[in-house]
């Protein structure tokens, strides 16, 4: 039985990582995009799905538990 803190826990870190992981993403791809380079396009544009991403690989491994 998945109790109240396990999803607690899952929330934190599913923001945590997900904000350090879309974040790094949307540095790297904007700071490649102002240096003149148009390839970061594609480190910045999928930043925000790929955060949530983690999000939702951790919220089926809870799942699994019930």
């Amino acid at each position: 039985m998945v109790s109240r803190s396990d999803i607690l826990v899952l929330g934190l870190t599913a923001g945590v990582i997900g904000s350090l992981v879309g974040g790094l993403m949307l540095y790297a791809g904007l700071a490649l995009v102002m240096a003149g380079n148009h390839a970061g396009w594609v480190l910045a544009l999928p930043a925000a799905p790929a955060g949530g991403g983690i999000g939702l690989l951790l919220a089926r491994k809870l799942a699994r538990q019930l």
